[in-house]
């Protein structure tokens, strides 16, 4: 048997399989999806194996990573209802599909998973809320887990009622930090820099931001405050975000990402 098989090889399927290579042999790993060009060319680069339907998929591993788009669950589940017993795991990264949804959908009622991960996984530096009740799971069920998940980033285990404000605040907002980026490299670009410059500059910025927060365990506002000299230039541009909304127009993006998810 597999340990995991994977259904679904899209992007953020093909990015936590590239992680988990990292930590695990290909020989342990089966892959499945709609597309067989796409499996057999991740086939070829990787060495994993391909199944040759979901069924077999599921069937042949015990941890079923299901990566696919919300609108194919109910398919996918059907496919696999009658291979997936109760000692198997299903880890489902799917948004607004619960637990319970899962396993009512199932008929032998496995352990289930829910994960919600975000793009940077595809470079290893993925941020994923992660749910399951551990009264359900094996210590070594856990720790494999556990290395799944960190094979492509940083995991935190979540609430299951707390994956809507994990998808508004890190699986939705890579999309408001890039578009923060690149209005930041507009302006300096505006000013005369190249835009290849601007870029390089504005992400670095934010990525080396980033690690101050994580590293140093401060307050966002303290940070903040430490760039601000009294009657500078960075105050003035604080004050200008103030009057234009910016943290609201923020937590309104985030509101609305939640009202999507529910």
């Amino acid at each position: 048997m597999y340990q995991f098989g994977f259904i679904g090889m899209g992007n953020m399927g093909y990015a936590i399989l590239k992680g988990l290579l990292n930590q695990v042999s290909s020989d342990d790993i089966i892959i499945a999806d709609v597309n067989k060009e796409r499996v057999e060319e991740v086939s070829k680069e990787t060495g994993v194996d391909v199944a040759t339907s979901n069924a077999e998929c599921a069937n042949k591993a015990k941890y079923i990573v299901l990566a696919i788009k919300p609108q194919f669950f109910d398919g996918v589940l059907k496919n696999i209802e009658n291979v997936v017993t109760e000692e198997k795991v299903i880890i489902s990264i799917a948004p607004g599909k619960t637990i319970d949804f899962i396993k009512e959908k199932l008929m032998f009622k496995p352990k289930v998973v829910r994960a919600m991960p975000n793009t940077p996984a595809l470079i290893g530096e993925g941020m994923t809320g992660v749910c399951y009740d551990e009264k359900e799971l094996y210590v070594d069920e856990v720790n494999t887990i556990n290395t799944f998940f960190k094979s492509f980033g940083v995991m935190a285990k979540v609430d299951e009622k707390l994956i809507g404000a994990v998808t508004s605040v890190s699986g939705c907002s890579p999309a408001f930090v890039y578009m923060f980026i690149e209005s930041m490299a507009d302006g300096a670009v505006k000013l005369g820099m190249s835009r290849t410059d601007a870029y390089k500059f504005a992400a670095q910025t934010v990525m080396g931001s980033a690690k101050m927060v994580l590293e140093t365990g401060k307050h966002p506002g303290e940070l903040k405050d430490m760039v601000c000299s009294p009657g500078g230039a960075t105050i003035c541009g604080v004050a200008a975000l103030e009057e234009y909304g910016f943290r609201n127009a923020v937590i309104k993006a985030s509101d609305a990402c939640y009202d999507k998810f529910k």
